[in-house]
């Protein structure tokens, strides 16, 4: 009568399982540095031009929007300060990490997914090596690490084009359009909207993982687990960002 509970429950629990496997074995030797590396570079540096492109046109949108706004206020100065304050609390996080999440989950899923139905990982178990460390924290810590770095770059990115954008209305200098953004935005906004990311990162390594880890039925269900971490990914990051900013708004009110 329970049956169609069955497979939810179970893979409830197989995720929880990878995710307490996944937290171990970050702590655990040996770590794989090579590994890291070569993950931060596939994960985050892959991830740089579209992370790049997206923070250059989400800033030059905002800044249009903004500057015509504020105009009939006669508030276009402004326009920096709701620039900088958008992006570094909000919007610049949550978009890099849907990108990097649109990116590379389905890429990580797809990888492992091939590995599990070719038999690949039972070979790696097989010969001693235990894959959650090998396949699981690896990537992982790689997400986690890459997420805050490329946070700050389509923060930059942003800021610089909505600078171009609000030029164009009202002349101004690079200088004094951060001067102008970054006078109400302090440690508050910029550290946990930041370090959120490493979160992000988290449920983009981890979801990534465990589809992969579950594909079956040959190519079919390496297809499946591609997508379906992208989707699962980018609601669980949304989910997680509304936490986030209460449990933000709450450490941090002023």
């Amino acid at each position: 009568m329970l049956d169609f509970l069955k497979e939810p429950v179970l893979a409830i629990q197989e995720f929880f399982t990878l995710t307490g496997n996944a937290i171990r074995n970050i702590f655990r030797r040996p770590h794989y540095p090579d590994d890291i590396f070569l993950q931060m570079d596939d994960i985050g540096v892959g991830s740089l031009p579209i992370v790049v492109m997206t923070g250059f046109f989400s800033g030059a949108v905002m800044a249009l929007q903004m500057s015509r706004a504020l105009a009939q206020y006669g508030q276009i100065g402004r326009t920096g300060m709701v620039v900088a304050i958008t992006l570094v609390r909000e919007l610049g996080p949550d978009l890099t990490a849907l990108m990097v999440a649109g990116r590379n989950t389905s890429g990580i899923a797809s990888e492992l997914g091939s590995m599990k139905v070719t038999e690949q990982i039972d070979a790696i178990q097989a010969s001693g090596v235990d894959p959650f460390k090998y396949l699981v924290a690896t990537r992982v810590a790689a997400c986690v690490l890459m997420l805050p770095l490329l946070a700050i770059v389509g923060d930059a990115c942003g800021i610089v084009m909505g600078w171009i954008a609000n030029a164009m209305a009202e002349p101004i200098t690079l200088t004094r359009f951060i001067e102008l953004g970054f006078r109400r935005v302090d440690f508050t906004d910029f550290v946990p909207s930041t370090l959120k990311t490493m979160v992000f990162g988290w449920i983009i390594g981890v979801i990534a993982c465990f589809q992969g880890m579950r594909a079956s039925r040959g190519t079919r269900g390496v297809g499946i687990a591609a997508t379906s971490s992208v989707v699962i990914a980018s609601l669980f990051i949304i989910l997680a960002d509304v936490i986030l900013v209460r449990l933000i708004l709450v450490l941090f009110a002023r």
